[in-house]
């Protein structure tokens, strides 16, 4: 015992945790002077005790999203493994309870020289109990280590479950824009063959060279092939999204595919940012990062114990008899005390604890490079959210002078004041603008999920399930 109090101690790790900054470097001026990381000042804004895709008012959107978290296999999956870690939690918390033993046996002989043909039965039991006095704490640090990996699967499930939202959404607003893409491609080719038509007209009353007829001819197939194109990148992402909802192809159902982007869903979801270590304390794969370090520092204090004197209490009931009606006379009961000294190997005495404090300081490290790339995510998502907000802002402005050049070079068109292709060049500039007005609405969705999951935002709707 005096031998096991020179066990190597845990020694404080010397990498020091980087920390937050006060603030947001990129958030909105006034959410960062108000701090409100709750969002309670704003009724519109998304919260961390919000699902933030909520906060559209897409009631298809928030059907699409709760039926692939019902029914996705990858949760289904994630279950799985946190009722493994539950399991073997449940055990490891066992090991310091008492175990019990039991056996029965019957035989029976006869002997096979002489007259007597007498045949001798024999029956026993025996119940044995055996106990490990956790004198030293290493039964209890070893179920510790046990809840600390369990509580970090069930944020292992919480990230695949803010991954698979994200994802949803990004699909459903891809599968809305390219929607509306197709729309205005559908516009754009009826409008070059109502072009070709008039083109045709005045080709045919000697008003235009054949050079028109050919150009505009070339405007109208250009067209028809881009929207070919479109409808079959459709064709693929509508199957993308139904394999999230765990659906085959052709079954996606009607309410996750719009016609268009939500006019002004952009500006639906606010920000409500806080201090960064209250906001990213919602971030699953910081929280399970977080809780494996706890682990790694309890296997420090697990390895040291164990080279600890054990101690076991072991006790039996035991009888034998030749009839079974005699079976409970002549109890004869043992108790034993059994002490191991692991203690002895000095080898590993040395080697073990060290090897698990180099685990634990790895640990410290890949936790520290976790927490900065988390802030670094947020502040880099904040800064999109911000600079697409206003590219598109200015891109509405962009398309409405672009309609307007249309309409113009039209009158000077049919006036005689421009060729044909001027007014093609304009009918192309208008559709590219209107075709980059969807993009940039697109993009400024797709920019504000990347930065509700680097926030965390839905794993925070509601506390994990205790443990069974």
């Amino acid at each position: 015992m005096l031998l096991a109090a020179c066990a190597q101690a845990p020694v404080a790790t010397s990498v020091a945790l980087p920390d937050p900054p006060a603030r947001w470097a990129h958030a909105d001026a006034a959410a960062q002077a108000g701090h409100d990381p709750l969002g309670q000042g704003d009724p519109r804004a998304v919260t961390l005790r919000t699902s933030w895709w909520a906060a559209y008012g897409d009631a298809g959107l928030q059907q699409t999203v709760a039926q692939a978290l019902a029914s996705h296999g990858d949760l289904a999956s994630a279950a799985l493994k946190i009722r493994n870690a539950e399991l073997r939690a449940e055990a490891a918390g066992a090991a310091a309870l008492p175990t019990m033993s039991g056996s029965v046996g019957a035989n029976a002989s006869r002997p096979l020289s002489g007259n007597a043909q007498r045949t001798t039965r024999a029956f026993s039991a025996s119940v044995g109990v055996s106990w490990e006095l956790d004198l030293w704490g290493k039964l209890r640090a070893q179920s510790d280590m046990a809840a600390f990996e369990r509580d970090a699967t069930w944020q292992d499930r919480r990230a695949v479950t803010a991954t698979l939202a994200a994802n949803v959404v990004r699909q459903y607003w891809q599968l809305a824009a390219l929607n509306q893409r197709i729309a205005v491609a559908s516009q754009s080719l009826a409008h070059a063959r109502r072009t070709l038509d008039l083109t045709q007209a005045q080709y045919d009353a000697g008003a235009v060279s054949g050079l028109d007829v050919t150009q505009s001819r070339q405007a109208t197939q250009s067209q028809e092939l881009n929207l070919l194109n479109l409808r079959q990148q459709r064709t693929e992402l509508r199957h993308a999204l139904a394999l999230l909802l765990d659906l085959p192809p052709a079954d996606l159902p009607a309410h996750a595919e719009r016609d268009a982007l939500l006019l002004g869903a952009a500006a639906r979801a606010t920000i409500a940012p806080g201090l960064p270590a209250e906001v990213l304390a919602c971030r699953p794969d910081l929280r399970a990062a977080e809780l494996r370090l706890r682990s790694a520092l309890t296997n420090v204090d697990a390895v040291r114990l164990s080279f600890y004197p054990g101690i076991s209490l072991t006790g039996g009931l035991g009888t034998g008899s030749a009839a079974l009606l005699s079976l409970l006379s002549n109890p004869v009961a043992t108790l034993g005390v059994g002490l191991s000294l692991p203690f002895l190997n000095m080898g590993e005495m040395r080697r073990n604890p060290q090897i698990a404090q180099n685990d634990y300081e790895q640990a410290v490290i890949g936790f520290r490079q976790s927490l900065l790339r988390a802030l670094g995510e947020v502040e880099n998502h904040l800064s999109a959210v911000a600079t697409l907000r206003e590219a598109a802002a200015r891109q509405t402005e962009l398309v409405a002078q672009a309609r307007r050049i249309d309409a113009l070079t039209e009158v000077r068109f049919r006036a005689g004041a421009v060729p044909l292709r001027t007014w093609l060049d304009a009918q192309e500039a208008r559709r590219q603008s209107e075709l980059a007005q969807v993009d940039a609405e697109l993009n400024l969705l797709q920019a504000q999920a990347n930065l509700f999951q680097a926030l965390g935002t839905s794993a925070c709707v509601a506390p994990s399930p205790a443990p069974r």
